[in-house]
């Protein structure tokens, strides 16, 4: 078995982490990708480790990011984001990476795929996952990233520099459609469960919102414990397939079950003490909506930005699951404090009813991202 090496920079963006490539390092024929990612992350692995690759055994480590220049008239670089499976050879573009979203501006000036304009920069993202366009503005003193700074961020240890990321336009990332099914509520027939009500929304990523006590569950659940619950995660996936089916991702559930990105599952509950993966708690009036969401068929550490976004978005849509749960005094004005396993995450939504039609005109959030290395990656050739 021969190796074979490519250019590529490994950073954390968010909560996640992955390798950032340049489509120039990469065969021209996008057909190969999937194997070169795959031995890159160290994956299949049937152990759920990844320890012949970069991968870290869990789907928010287990990233690639593709950034070049732009084909987009409204944007300065195209960015595609894969997911790789863990422990099957399999690597999903159906959705968007709202945490390595916030690395892909940093990595296009450090790269010199954008010129810094100032002590401010916005380079403007395309992806071409969701088809949408995120304006990625940080810090660029003497013309360099800056990384340094004080912006804490849950789950992520220590604290970095802010960058705002503004997801334009952000209904539709998936289907087409804000609201897929024309309907803000709808009931899917779910083996095992029977009739269950949800909300299926679409902004950033696609994702579907269930009540934790329609579950059985408090909402608090941390993920050990959801994954020590084999029928749970099974029926979380259930309830996945035939969301994708109804929201028309997917034509049937055969297929639905290949596609393992979008929809998100996400069950929320209302605003109580929240305890974390740290052993803190979180007062309830420190939040306004406790959520839980599944990420590649794993329960997230944190919150995935993109269905966090998609949160925020529900949240200000009159009559969802996500509305119907929110605290009663909650500002509708002001942004979102969602409570999560790591902490409470703050994110905002610009949502507006025209004439019987919503619309998501932006969402937007901070993160911190952090450059870990550059150089080249070595993959197996005859993986």
């Amino acid at each position: 078995m021969s190796q074979t090496s490519i250019d590529a920079v490994f950073m954390r963006g968010g909560t996640s982490k992955a390798l950032l490539i340049q489509p120039k390092d990469l065969p021209t024929d996008q057909s190969q990708w999937d194997a070169i990612f795959c031995a890159a992350m160290g994956s299949p692995d049937p152990y759920g480790r990844q320890l012949d690759g970069m991968g870290g055994g869990v789907s928010s480590l287990s990233k690639v990011c593709i950034v070049g220049p732009s084909s987009h008239p409204e944007a300065d670089v195209d960015y595609t984001f894969a997911q790789v499976a863990v422990k099957e050879k399999h690597v999903g573009y159906q959705g968007n990476c709202g945490n390595m979203s916030s690395a892909v501006g940093p990595f296009a000036v450090d790269q010199g795929l954008v010129q810094p304009t100032g002590d401010i920069t916005t380079v403007r993202i395309y992806n071409t996952n969701t088809k949408k366009i995120i304006h990625s503005t940080f810090a660029t003193p003497n013309g360099k990233t800056q990384y340094q700074g004080d912006l804490s961020i849950p789950g992520v240890y220590g604290t970095g520099a802010p960058i705002k990321l503004d997801f334009i336009q952000p209904g539709g990332a998936t289907t087409g459609h804000l609201l897929p099914t024309g309907h803000i509520k709808d009931t899917l027939t779910i083996p095992g469960i029977g009739q269950l009500e949800v909300s299926m929304i679409d902004a950033a990523n696609a994702a579907v919102f269930v009540r934790a006590t329609d579950l059985g569950l408090t909402g608090l659940e941390l993920p050990e414990q959801l994954e020590a619950q084999p029928q749970l995660m099974a029926t979380l996936e259930s309830i996945r397939t035939h969301a994708s089916v109804a929201m028309g991702i997917a034509p049937d559930l055969e297929t639905a079950k290949q596609n393992r990105i979008v929809p998100f599952v996400a069950f929320v509950s209302a605003s109580q003490d929240n305890p974390t993966l740290t052993g803190e708690t979180i007062p309830a009036d420190a939040t306004d909506l406790i959520a839980r969401v599944i990420s590649n068929g794993q329960p997230h550490r944190a919150l995935p930005l993109t269905v966090s976004l998609c949160t925020a978005v529900a949240a200000r849509i009159k009559g969802s699951i996500v509305a119907d749960l929110l605290r009663a005094n909650a500002n509708p004005d002001t942004a979102l404090r969602l409570g999560m396993p790591s902490g409470v995450l703050t994110v905002d939504a610009k949502v507006e009813q025209k004439q019987g039609q919503w619309h998501a005109h932006s969402g937007s959030f901070y993160r911190t991202a952090r450059r870990l290395f550059e150089g080249r990656v070595w993959i197996n050739k005859d993986n």
